[in-house]
């Protein structure tokens, strides 16, 4: 016979059992399953720090509802259902864990910040320093408003809001403070929206901690 019907023949007698005078061992075939294993998330490091609480500082909670008093102002937190929040200790609060799920996993740390943020703004506040710089570019105080000139060919004025304080000094440097970390910081950034720092001279509105990565320029062609 050819080859291939050769080996058509031994594939059937493997297949088929004893033919030709040939037997096939059975050889047993364990049950193939799968295994379910349970993962457990790991617990937050930032999560799973207590919040020292001042004794200026008065808390409030009820249910998912975190009310905080201090001599600065008064702040309030609603928290989802992954989390809670415990006084273990007087002059203490703990952000828990409610479930072991990925979303509890990313809320546990998330919303222990949110809540030393409301401690420390109304017992100590907070503040961010902007910088101008720039030929011509200054900022005032006009009331309530701040009023800046950033080489547009109008002055920019921005309304600011409550419970922010803004301070001017020598027309180039801004400090915005308040209680509210979120509120400065967005306020902050609304500012120096108006005029980034370009990166060929460093003009515009800064931070006053911002590193700018400068460019070089095009040289000239030579003669």
């Amino acid at each position: 016979p050819t080859p291939l019907l050769s080996c058509f023949s031994n594939l059937r007698t493997v297949f088929l059992g004893k033919k030709n005078e040939v037997s096939v061992s059975s050889v047993p075939v364990n049950r193939v399953g799968f295994l379910r294993k349970t993962v457990v998330c790991k617990e937050s490091r930032i999560g799973k720090q207590p919040i020292q609480v001042p004794s200026n500082v008065t808390i409030t909670l009820e249910g998912q509802f975190l009310k905080v008093k201090g001599p600065l102002g008064e702040l309030s937190q609603s928290y989802p259902r992954e989390v809670n929040v415990e006084r273990e200790e007087p002059g203490t609060l703990k952000v828990k864990k409610a479930m072991e799920t990925r979303r509890a996993n990313q809320m546990h740390g998330l919303f222990r910040t949110l809540t030393d943020n409301m401690v420390v703004g109304v017992s100590k506040g907070f503040e961010k320093k902007l910088q101008l710089i720039g030929v011509g570019y200054r900022a005032m105080l006009e009331g309530n408003d701040l009023v800046l000139n950033l080489g547009f060919s109008h002055p920019v004025r921005m309304a600011i809001p409550d419970g922010i304080k803004v301070k001017v000094e020598d027309n180039t440097r801004i400090t915005v403070s308040g209680y509210d970390k979120s509120a400065i910081g967005q306020f902050a950034a609304s500012v120096r929206r108006w005029r980034p720092p370009e990166p060929y001279k460093g003009k515009g509105v800064k931070y006053a901690d911002e590193i700018v990565r400068r460019k070089e320029g095009k040289a000239g062609k030579k003669k």
